[in-house]
């Protein structure tokens, strides 16, 4: 197993032109992460190559991997000519994710109001389709590519497992975000068990959640019922991290993890704890 750090964490500081991207790859080195999963939120790495060449120079120099390049997509349109255009770009991005030299990356697939299983069943061969095309391009560089489990309609253990086996490619698989299930009102642990063999990155997260019809006020967001969720610093929440880790490592799983935080809280102490919480509870369960 390998701990490391989402620039997703720190994207706070990132959008406010606080921090880098090199940045972030100085923090996680400072704070013992052994990888780092690239998010261009608030960057760009398709019209920012110069930025490209500073992550992978940096993260060299401080003897930290890049692991993951995850990226938003959305191959759900009756619009043909414009799902071609979205695979095409996708395509594209695949490129980028080789020159950063990683050999994982997330895209996403689909995003609609309507997140009814009949929705996802009605459009799951469309989806898979272009899912196929981009998993094949990048099996030309060594690239396993995934589906993670966020965005309403593709979130459920069963949804995701589905389009993995309808996409039927051995470099497609997921990535698994342990703290996304509460968003479909999935019991975590379950799901957690359920998904962990298809899983090629594990995102570690993790949520206040309150009951539904009880507003807690600004800064937290329903779940498919109606759950209030918030993000949390992970050991903070009211996800079962320790139970969580203990499944993940149990299961054998030596992959990366890679830690998520998008809490209310400052990212830069949000994401320090995260990362110190994930290492004192693997070593103990």
């Amino acid at each position: 197993m390998k701990l490391g750090l989402s620039t997703y964490s720190l994207h706070g500081k990132l959008a406010s032109g606080e921090m880098t991207v090199p940045d972030v790859i100085d923090y996680a080195a400072e704070h013992g992460a052994e990888h780092v999963e690239i998010v261009p939120l608030s960057y760009n790495l398709t019209e920012q190559p110069e930025l490209l060449e500073q992550i992978v120079e940096r993260a060299h120099t401080r003897g930290i991997e890049l692991s993951n390049y995850a990226i938003g997509a959305n191959f759900l349109s009756e619009d043909e000519q414009q799902v071609e255009q979205e695979i095409q770009r996708v395509l594209s991005e695949v490129e980028i994710a080789a020159k950063l030299g990683v050999k994982l990356m997330r895209h996403d697939v689909a995003s609609s109001p309507d997140v009814s299983i009949a929705n996802f069943n009605r459009h799951l061969e469309s989806l898979a389709s272009a899912c196929r095309r981009i998993a094949d391009h990048a099996a030309g560089f060594g690239i396993t590519t995934s589906v993670e489990n966020h965005g309403y309609l593709i979130q459920h253990a069963d949804r995701v497992q589905a389009l993995i086996q309808a996409v039927d490619r051995p470099n497609y698989k997921t990535t698994l975000d342990v703290g996304n299930f509460v968003c479909a009102d999935e019991n975590p642990l379950a799901a957690v068990q359920k998904n962990l063999p298809y899983a090629s990155m594990v995102h570690i997260k993790d949520f206040y959640i309150r009951p539904a019809h009880r507003n807690p006020g600004a800064g937290w967001f329903t779940s498919t019922s109606g759950m209030y969720l918030r993000g949390a610093i992970i050991g903070h929440g009211d996800l079962d991290m320790w139970e969580i880790l203990r499944l993940i490592k149990s299961s054998g799983y030596d992959g990366y993890l890679s830690v998520e935080f998008e809490g209310m809280e400052d990212g830069v102490s949000g994401a320090a704890i995260g990362l110190d919480n994930v290492r004192r509870i693997w070593d103990a369960v």
